[in-house]
């Protein structure tokens, strides 16, 4: 491999050469014609199929109104001369939630989204695709800046840097959108880390450290382990002379950017160690091996294969696989030319690094490294190899020496190989015998057509590379025009396999923003009954039903007390009747044609409000406002004790204390009679409400960082939120600040005294004073820091 110093000479010869901006334009034409045909066929508003639909465009739009402070009217803004911040708190987010932890995984940090914020809140549906399209854009142009330095001919770091953008996981995670934020973002941050150790460039690593743990922190621990492994390699390899000098600005850079990016992480880091999804954490066999055979051949498959649709197994009926990103597949020639280089080169970093992840892969606890050693399964780091596998290909296909055709026969056996689970024998017992394991045989000849379809076209023009220049151009135009008709042809069975389903989800939406003009004054809670994802985003409400991995953690909390199950989304069942009055859900939305299957889920308590365009608006006859009191308490473990229907209904009679709370707060209440904690009939629960809507605040107030409340009180007592439990709020009872208690296994409540009281609660998130002290002083030291060694480069 020629030298990384000798490829930097020359550098006016370079800029002449540059194919920087061919990069950037190839790669946003070819995603611009993968989009093209389902941009039309939606009339504009693109939607693809669960993730997608439910979060990525409910989630741009809705954050795209919220941090232009639309919405909810500004809440307390001042206490004691200090001013407090404004849109910090997400009603709209399930039960509510802190807007920066919720969303800083998706898109809270992202320069993407922060671009988009320049249009119209009303454009987002229709931006989804040009803004992916500028995502893939940017992916390419980061791959050549990279790759330019590992090629003799810059012709090659454009066709690796294509092979990248359109690898298997680029197209396989549009599902998920922001994922292709990551891919776009890392090959920068590798492109600067070269520069630093090669050409002495100072700063810039620093800020895509920066750039790259704001956009992502979830995918940036991921990182952190794969660059360490990328320096290993090099440093091992005799690549790279580490001396005292470089290691320190490696160091130095590493913490710099790290400190200028902390300003969503450390706020983010607080709110996820209390969430039961981050910290569960593999042990004994679950360290060192699969529970499932067919995981490690999912794996092994996803290497040579293109992918399957997200939510769509073509083979395995065994393993985690759905929704985990785990391929990668470079477009038509797969690892053909991975392998020619590999059976070329020796002692050489890239064969390390490739070896090293795919270890990584196989072993569960390492492959978790790259996710803080959660055990939930994924493969979302796929993308960071694929890097390095795209310039392994090119260097095979450069270098006129490498033999091509042997892998690219050995991967296509391998292809075939897999036909072994179409054709392997099945005993139905007494109906005899059937042919295959397949769990969708039509998509997996369709798989399969395409990767022994793109190594025959891939083998057909290997041998033809004597013409070094036509090769390059022709492997280019072969590699474009593969990866535009696979995108196509993935998105399509993804997108049409949900068709029937997804048929009114654009008028739900759009039908959904116009439920805000019917709605009467106040602020309550909705619910929604068999209709699409998150509409509480578009209708600017807090929803029962709602799907997003990062809400407040207490919410998890609260429903898991409760015996709900509560991972991805909140999704009680319509039939808890008591959950709907306990947390002041007002009105229950749904599609008109569900209206009888609502009237006979849920029976008696709803009464037919209107309908509006395709919904039907029923209110609940139990409608309970938010704030109120009780006379006695319960131990949350009694709570907990309980069937789900019974606790429910128990946590509008009482309310549940802790241990520490009963023994600081008991006096204001009494404990629950036994008695009283065994029946629990839909009249008694309309007779417990009564009682409560009795001490309940006279006004009660969303706003954009908390809530404000008044009420009015015979004796001093606590008074309930059905609030998440968040460090981030404070609470201030006629002007003075105020405990606030962690009730109900999740929710919470504050003592307020005899007569009229004032209530608010101001939400700023935990941690975010720290890390916003830390990140404008690190940006203070990387401007200093950058800007002398500028000086100091033009004053030579």
């Amino acid at each position: 491999m020629m030298d990384a110093v000798n490829l930097s000479r020359r550098p006016q010869l370079r800029r002449k050469r540059d194919r920087f901006w061919l990069t950037v334009g190839l790669c946003a034409l070819t995603a611009a014609l993968i989009f093209l045909p389902f941009q039309i066929i939606d009339g504009g508003f693109f939607h693809y199929a669960g993730d997608f639909n439910g979060q990525q465009i409910g989630f741009y739009r809705y954050m795209n109104g919220f941090v232009k402070g639309m919405g909810y009217p500004d809440g307390l803004t001042s206490v004691n001369g200090h001013s407090l911040p404004s849109n910090t708190f997400s009603w709209a987010t399930d039960l509510g939630s802190g807007v920066m932890n919720a969303y800083s995984f998706y898109l809270y940090g992202s320069p993407f989204f922060w671009l988009s914020t320049l249009f119209p809140q009303s454009w987002l549906p229709y931006l989804m695709c040009p803004l992916l399209v500028f995502k893939f854009a940017v992916a390419g142009g980061g791959a050549y800046l990279y790759m330019r330095r590992y090629v003799k001919n810059l012709d090659y770091a454009v066709l690796a840097a294509c092979l990248y953008t359109f690898s298997g996981f680029g197209i396989y995670n549009i599902f998920f959108n922001h994922f292709i934020d990551v891919v776009a973002l890392f090959p920068w941050m590798l492109w600067a880390l070269d520069e630093c150790i090669y050409n002495g460039r100072r700063g810039l690593f620093a800020f895509f450290v920066a750039l790259n743990l704001l956009n992502n922190y979830f995918f940036f621990v991921g990182q952190v382990v794969f660059l360490i492994i990328y320096f290993v390699c090099k440093l091992t390899t005799g690549e790279i002379k580490l001396t005292r000098g470089l290691f320190g600005t490696l160091a130095f850079e590493s913490l710099l950017g790290v400190a200028m990016g902390c300003l969503l992480v450390w706020p983010a880091f607080l709110s996820l160690l209390q969430n039961p999804r981050t910290t569960d954490i593999s042990s004994g066999w679950g360290f060192l091996t699969y529970s499932a055979v067919q995981q490690y051949l999912a794996i092994l498959v996803s290497w040579i294969l293109p992918p399957d649709s997200p939510y769509i197994v073509s083979i395995w009926s065994e393993g985690t696989i759905k929704w985990t990103s785990m391929t990668a597949y470079l477009p038509l020639c797969s690892l053909a030319g991975v392998v020619a280089y590999w059976r070329a080169r020796r002692g050489d970093s890239r064969k390390r690094i490739v070896a090293v992840c795919a270890v990584f892969a196989l072993v569960p606890v390492l492959n978790s490294a790259f996710y803080a050693f959660n055990a939930s399964y994924y493969a979302r780091w796929y993308y960071m190899p694929l890097l390095i596998m795209a310039a392994m290909t090119v260097n095979a296909w450069e270098d006129p020496d490498t033999d091509l055709e042997r892998p690219t026969g050995a991967i296509a056996w391998a292809m075939l190989a897999t036909l072994a689970f179409a054709l392997v024998p099945v005993s139905e017992g007494e109906d005899g015998w059937s042919l295959g394991v397949m769990e969708n045989p039509e998509q997996y000849l369709a798989v399969l057509a395409f990767g022994l379809g793109g190594l025959i076209l891939y083998q057909w023009l290997a041998r033809g590379r004597a013409e070094q220049k036509q090769f390059c151009r022709r492997m280019l135009a072969a590699v474009l025009a593969f990866s535009c008709v696979f995108g196509i042809v993935h998105i399509g069975i993804g997108k049409f396999g949900q068709w029937n389903y997804d048929s009114d989800l654009v008028e739900q939406y759009q039908d959904s923003i116009a439920l805000q003009e019917a709605f009467p004054e106040g602020d309550w809670r909705v619910d929604t009954y068999n209709a699409h994802d998150n509409l509480g985003l578009w209708m600017d409400k807090s929803c029962l039903q709602f799907f997003d991995s990062t809400v407040a953690p207490s919410i998890l909390s609260f429903y898991s007390s409760l015996g709900f199950v509560r991972d991805v989304r909140s999704n009680p069942d319509a039939s808890y009747y008591a959950l709907r009055g306990l947390l002041s859900v007002r009105f229950t939305i749904m599609p008109e044609d569900e209206r009888q299957n609502f009237e006979s889920a849920v029976g008696s308590g709803w009464t037919y409000y209107d309908s509006v365009g395709g919904f039907a608006l029923y209110e609940n006859d139990n409608y309970l406002p938010m704030g109120f009191t009780y006379e006695y308490y319960v131990p949350e473990d009694t709570v907990e004790s309980m069937f789900t229907g019974d606790a429910c209904a128990l946590l509008v009679r009482a309310l549940g204390l802790s241990e520490e709370d009963i023994a600081a707060y008991g006096q204001y209440l009494t404990p629950l009679p036994e008695e009283m904690q065994q029946e629990f009939t839909y009249e008694q629960y309309v007779q417990d409400l009564a009682l409560r809507r009795q001490s309940a605040c006279s006004s009660f107030r969303m706003t954009n960082n908390g809530f404000g409340a008044e009420i009015q009180l015979e004796r001093p007592n606590l008074v309930f939120f059905s609030v998440p439990y968040d460090d981030g709020f404070t609470a201030y009872v006629n002007g003075q600040e105020t405990e606030i208690l962690r009730v109900d296994n999740g929710l919470m409540a504050v003592l307020c005294p005899e007569g009229q009281s004032t209530i608010d609660f101001v939400y700023v998130p935990a941690g975010l004073s720290l890390s916003r002290t830390v990140t404008l002083a690190a940006l203070v030291v990387w401007a200093a820091y950058t800007g002398f060694f500028v000086w100091r480069r033009r004053s030579r």
